[in-house]
């Protein structure tokens, strides 16, 4: 398990500690009434027995000052599930604080949000998956962590977005000739790009459970993707990155593969968040852009003063900005709001989880 991340306690340590980080970008005032807030979000930490999870895409403010992990929502959820602690508050969104449930079932998750929502969790649920499994009777299922834990508990293994690839190769080595893969629609096309098979999108026809008539380009070697998009990383376009390349010729872009197939063919490198951090920490020089929730971008280049990140901060995520370390601080001091998985529910979605663990 990853060394719990040690921030300075004091207010004025954690000033000076975020101006190191943060004073480029932000106003000293500001950073000011955030370490203010910072110090009493560590003492009732540490009063409370809590832990706190900071997902990649959060404020560089909180990011950088009180989380005691910070990484992907997978990562996060299974690091918790070691730690020693009665309280796990997960910053990042309800479908990633519902999977450290799944794997935390005796400790009291809460979500410093009252929605926490997703645009690509939202496009899918239980009833749909089920309608695709009454079309594609014998189909494993294959769903995309970015997810809720109903999703989850119908299919038959989850993946990430840096082991999508991996978990349907160990499909196909199975045998398996036909695999659905929910509901990220990017992600599927890209994966499936990757893995050689064809892809038909299904989609929605009106209520949950219906779907509108789809003609198979393949009897075989078929992926069974969703209609289903991050409204963030589908706004990237490849006209983004002409743009950058026209003005920074040597730039290098990395792209997250919930962005569009043409996006990612027109990248350098294409990866999970984990992944693209690393790219970052092992490649020492020149211009990178990052086509991803530009909090990232914020906190990797806080990471690394002396590297030259390029981002596109027009494009942020507005429910990870609903966790600020304001609404953390309330969360922790009212304990609120928590995250309840019904048990048939969370075991059943513990066990695609485990499923795709067991793969690598």
């Amino acid at each position: 398990m990853q060394t719990v991340i040690e921030y300075p306690q004091t207010a004025q340590g954690i000033l000076e500690h975020l101006k190191e980080r943060l004073g480029d970008v932000v106003p000293e005032f500001e950073l000011k009434a955030k370490s203010e807030i910072a110090e009493e979000i560590n003492r009732l930490k540490r009063e409370k027995n809590a832990v706190i999870l900071g997902h990649n895409y959060m404020e560089p403010a909180l990011f950088h000052s009180v989380p005691d992990y910070t990484g992907d929502s997978l990562y996060l959820s299974r690091v918790s599930a070691k730690a020693d602690a009665k309280i796990v508050i997960f910053c990042g969104v309800r479908f990633m604080a519902e999977t450290a449930k799944i794997l935390n079932p005796s400790r009291k998750v809460l979500l410093p949000s009252a929605k926490g929502g997703c645009s690509l969790a939202a496009s899918i649920n239980a009833d749909d998956v089920r309608a695709l499994k009454r079309a594609y009777p014998g189909v494993p299922v294959v769903t995309y962590v970015n997810c809720y834990a109903d999703v989850k508990a119908e299919s038959d293994y989850c993946c990430t977005s840096g082991n999508a690839v991996e978990v349907v190769k160990a499909l196909q080595k199975q045998g398996h000739k036909r695999i659905a893969f929910l509901p990220d629609e990017y992600l599927a096309s890209n994966t499936a790009k990757e893995t050689g098979m064809a892809i038909v999108v299904r989609e929605r026809a009106g209520a949950p459970g219906t779907l509108k008539p789809a003609a198979d380009p393949a009897a075989e070697n078929l992926m069974i993707g969703w209609k289903g998009r991050c409204e963030v990383h589908e706004q990237f376009t490849v006209d983004d990155i002409k743009n950058a390349r026209a003005q920074f010729p040597d730039v290098r872009v990395l792209s997250h593969p919930e962005c569009s197939p043409d996006v990612v063919s027109h990248s350098d490198y294409a990866g999970s968040t984990t992944q693209m951090l690393k790219y970052v920490e092992q490649t020492q020089k020149g211009r990178l852009l990052l086509l991803t929730e530009c909090s990232m971008g914020d906190n990797i280049a806080a990471k690394n003063p002396n590297r030259e990140i390029l981002r596109i901060c027009s494009i942020r995520c507005p429910h990870m900005g609903e966790i600020t370390l304001e609404e953390t601080l309330e969360s922790l001091k009212h304990e609120r709001y928590v995250i309840e998985v019904p048990e048939a529910i969370r075991a059943q979605a513990h066990k695609a989880l485990d499923r795709m663990i067991a793969i690598g």
